[in-house]
């Protein structure tokens, strides 16, 4: 056993106590790091991302000289039906809820349960952008636990407004590709305050998995939900 100061005997109780502490309090500066950061974006736009970084270095594993692709451009210049077509398929309630669809967990955990795996997901727009922003795309427990410590953060210091701009301007949309803008000139040499309808729904049909349709942009099962995005995004509310 160690001693402690004055030459008294710490007992292993005694480490395990200050071991927990110390991890406390290194958890505690890691939240109040997240908080000054998303606090400082209601000014500052944010400059890159976990995602961002963990991409980059995947392409920097095959290619030592690979740049991702993004623009931040202002809410204002990104086309309103990109907008109603990331509602529409991501989260139908953004305007009304807190950061957490509670309705929409409670189906996606009833979908997985009845599946025996994950299929489904009832993650909002908040809770992505939580994730994107700090996380790395690995599903564990403490990561659930911390995205929904920052989807709060979030949620309580930005408005709607804003956390949906920074949302559409950092979220993965290919192989090196983040944001709108550089998502509307690799698929369509357009900006993204010119995307249309139908392109704007293909784009919202892809973020759940963003590599995979970069490459198979016919897919049966992009089509599909491109179809179903369009016919739901008349009713989507936006900031």
């Amino acid at each position: 056993m160690g001693r402690a100061k004055g030459g008294k005997r710490v007992s292993p109780a005694g480490w395990v106590g200050r071991i927990i502490l110390l991890l406390l309090g290194l958890l505690l500066l890691w939240n109040l790091w997240i908080f000054a950061h998303v606090l400082a974006w209601r000014w500052i736009n944010p400059s890159h991302t976990a995602f961002m970084a963990e991409g980059l270095a995947r392409l920097e594993a095959s290619n030592p000289d690979a740049e991702l692709r993004q623009q931040w451009v202002d809410y204002a210049q990104i086309s309103p039906n990109l907008k109603r077509a990331l509602v529409a398929s991501e989260d139908a309630k953004f305007l009304e809820h807190d950061g957490f669809d509670w309705e929409g967990i409670q189906t996606a955990w009833e979908k997985n349960l009845k599946k025996g795996r994950i299929v489904a997901g009832g993650s909002t727009i908040s809770q992505q952008l939580a994730k994107n922003l700090f996380l790395s795309s690995g599903r564990t427990p403490w990561r659930k636990a911390e995205e929904a410590v920052i989807t709060v953060m979030l949620e309580a210091l930005l408005d709607k407004r804003r956390i949906f701009e920074i949302y559409l301007n950092v979220i993965e949309w290919g192989n090196g590709v983040y944001g709108a803008e550089a998502a509307a000139r690799h698929y369509y040499r357009s900006g993204a305050a010119r995307l249309s309808a139908a392109q704007s729904a293909k784009l919202a049909a892809m973020v759940t998995n963003p590599r995979y349709y970069d490459l198979r942009r016919n897919d049966r099962r992009l089509v599909r939900k491109t179809a179903i995005i369009i016919r739901r995004m008349p009713y989507a509310d936006i900031p």
